[in-house]
């Protein structure tokens, strides 16, 4: 070996390591996913970018084209395909990453678990609600201290008399011997402002639970921009003990 050949390899090995770069995904996996930017996160769904740029840089794209991460959730896959670098089978992947995050937020409710107040109902429907882009009728089943038995999807669309009939609503709450219901819905447009229609609807179901011996404790309403309960609307009348914190207005984040 010529001399300076030696020098030259005992400098290589007796000098420090090259620190090595730590991707999002190392750092997802040393630190937890909470350390890494909603535009990282989106690009490990992606995996890789195209010719003009990488994941990252579609990832931003992406974000850009929807106006931030709220709205990119809520995107259809076609808007998301539309954004270079991405395409059906990308757009499916984050569609797919997006409902999966909404359905853990809004797995159902522990049976036994206690709803104090509108603020409770929100805080548990918010997540898998709010951002829908049609209206989802849920009917919370209730034991005779207010614990919860379960939960039910009765509709999906428009809320009308015709689509939240007595029948569909209170065939689980007789099913499971439930001694109340509380009613949740949502506003796609994003104002939790009750209808002439919703306060139609909770009337006439308020009326068939009080002949069938099943109390609907309250109507929650539940958008973007916060909740408001048909009870403190004056929808309904309270059961008396019962404790109801304000809630028109409020639960926007």
């Amino acid at each position: 070996m010529h001399p300076k050949d030696r020098t030259s390899g005992a400098r290589q090995r007796g000098s420090s390591p090259r620190p090595r770069h730590e991707g999002p995904r190392e750092r997802l996996i040393s630190r937890g996913a909470e350390a890494l930017s909603a535009g990282e996160l989106i690009a490990l769904v992606l995996r890789t970018g195209y010719r003009a740029g990488d994941a990252h840089d579609v990832a931003r794209g992406l974000l850009a084209r929807c106006g931030g991460l709220d709205r990119l959730e809520s995107a259809p896959a076609c808007e998301m395909a539309a954004v270079p670098g991405v395409g059906p089978a990308k757009a499916a992947s984050l569609v797919a990453a997006f409902e999966l995050g909404r359905r853990c937020a809004a797995s159902h409710l522990p049976e036994g678990a206690a709803l104090r107040s509108p603020e409770d109902v929100f805080r548990h429907f918010a997540a898998g609600l709010r951002r829908l882009d049609h209206e989802r009728f849920v009917v919370v089943l209730l034991d005779g201290r207010h614990r919860v038995l379960g939960e039910e999807v009765v509709s999906r669309g428009t809320l009308t008399a015709s689509l939240v009939h007595p029948r569909e609503v209170f065939r689980p709450a007789l099913r499971a011997s439930a001694a109340a219901v509380i009613l949740v819905h949502n506003h796609p447009s994003g104002d939790p402002t009750p209808s002439a229609e919703d306060r139609s609807v909770t009337a006439r179901l308020a009326d068939a639970g009080e002949i069938l011996g099943v109390r609907v404790l309250d109507h929650v309403v539940v958008a973007e921009r916060g909740f408001v309960s048909l009870r403190e609307e004056g929808a309904l009348d309270f059961p008396a003990g019962v404790k109801v914190a304000s809630a028109k207005g409020r639960g926007a984040s």
